[in-house]
């Protein structure tokens, strides 16, 4: 599956890869559908989240998501054989990114759901 950007979604993608690290590669017609990137170990500046009956989730802002201050939804599968997503408006990010407590349920699966906690 490829994706497309207009301009504006393009440049907030190209701002947040150069915030995080992240090598953002464009290819021309006939290119590779295989996305490139080079790999970067996690920005000193993300904060990651205390899951309640944690089994191997991992939930984890980066450092750009907290700069550009706008609503993430997160996917905290990490080593579990299920996955959950905890979402966080643009007014918890700035709160998660000024070191104020918030703590979000996630959605519920596999019969069950958790409690993320940052800070």
């Amino acid at each position: 599956m490829q994706q497309t950007f207009d301009r504006r979604e393009f440049t907030v993608a190209a701002v947040l890869a150069a915030l995080s690290g992240v090598t953002i590669t464009i290819s021309s017609c006939g290119g590779s559908d295989t996305p490139t990137s080079n790999p970067t170990p996690p920005a000193s500046g993300d904060k990651s989240g205390s899951i309640s009956g944690n089994h191997g989730h991992t939930a984890v802002i980066t450092a750009a998501q907290l700069t550009a201050g706008g609503a993430v939804s997160l996917d905290i599968m990490g080593q579990a054989t299920h996955t959950h997503t905890v979402s966080l408006s643009a007014g918890e990010v700035t709160q998660i990114s000024q070191g104020t407590q918030v703590a979000k349920t996630s959605t519920s699966n596999d019969g069950h759901a958790h409690t993320v906690t940052f800070n």
